[in-house]
């Protein structure tokens, strides 16, 4: 039997629990978010895994470790949490996750950032396979971002370069941030301040939007779609805002190839031409230009990560 790992997403909105062997995502489970709290999440989630196992007639013996995707700014070497935002697992930094790994499942357990685990599955896996310096985006309730050189996510000592990218700013004159900063990416243009940059687009009060009890991305669309003006203004100032994100990353970490992913680019048909125009308008590269992808993985990415991250490779 080839050796397996548990790998687990653990996302502001959703949690995921997987088995990986050196190849693929053999089963998979979602789990509770309870109390938005961690420590009882985990319990969910050593539950979740155990089921699987035994799906698979296996028993955590037959597994290298553990691996974690963590949606925060996170120490690998310690198995800890160092911060969150907007009150997303206010209990994270006493968790010592290391130690849970033991008493769970007997196993050692290699933590990650989100994002920066999904880019790792996009490179082993997905779009980015084949690709050496990457960045990548996921757009979705806040926007993330990781970066990796040589094949090798970059890595600083407070753990922050290249994983807090939507931070970047990208207006002077910008809302504030959950971070606390002003004109960040995540403040102009992700899923929690969407509704805030609606209400604030010249004929609102007249769009089909108004009367939406709830605003996000899929509504949106929706009302893109159905030929509504301001939900296609506010699309346009979403996709300007990205651009210039992704012409910042550009410069900032010189990639072979940008790859964005997160719920939004379910309609990257329609986004990234866009995207990819502001690029190769902005930036400057001289005698090349920066391709980008769609993630292929979608919300699995992380998942996938866990397979080098594990040292599950064939």
């Amino acid at each position: 039997m080839r050796p397996l790992g548990i790998a687990i997403d653990i996302g502001g909105s959703h949690v995921a629990c997987a088995l990986v062997n050196e190849r693929t995502v053999l089963r998979k489970a979602t789990a509770p978010v309870r109390e938005a709290r961690l420590k009882p999440t985990l319990d969910g989630l050593e539950h979740a895994a155990r089921q699987l196992l035994d799906e698979e007639g296996e028993t955590a013996s037959a597994c290298v470790g553990v691996s974690v995707a963590f949606c925060g700014i996170v120490d690998p070497d310690s198995g800890f949490v160092l911060a969150t935002l907007d009150g997303k697992f206010e209990d994270a930094a006493d968790c010592d996750l290391h130690a849970w790994s033991e008493r769970a499942f007997g196993l050692p357990l290699r933590l990650e950032n989100d994002t920066r685990l999904a880019l790792l599955g996009e490179w082993r896996c997905g779009a980015a396979k084949g690709f050496e310096d990457v960045v990548m985006v996921t757009i979705g309730t806040g926007i993330g971002g990781a970066a990796m050189t040589g094949g090798r996510l970059l890595v600083s000592t407070h753990r922050q370069a290249g994983a807090i990218g939507g931070h970047l700013p990208v207006t002077l004159a910008g809302r504030r941030c959950l971070c606390g900063g002003h004109g960040c990416a995540e403040a102009e243009a992700s899923t929690w301040a969407l509704p805030e940059i609606c209400a604030e687009q010249a004929g609102f009060a007249a769009s089909g939007l108004a009367a939406e009890p709830r605003i996000d991305f899929r509504t949106l669309f929706e009302h893109y779609d159905a030929g509504d003006r301001v939900a296609a203004a506010v699309l346009e100032h979403c996709c300007r805002v990205w651009g210039t994100l992704a012409v910042a990353l550009v410069h900032a970490y010189d990639p072979e190839l940008l790859v964005f992913g997160g719920s939004v680019m379910s309609r990257g048909d329609d986004l990234l031409p866009r995207i990819q125009f502001l690029i190769d308008g902005r930036a400057w590269t001289p005698g090349r230009t920066v391709p980008i992808a769609r993630a292929t993985l979608a919300e699995d990415a992380p998942l996938y990560g866990a397979i080098p991250l594990l040292g599950l490779m064939e």
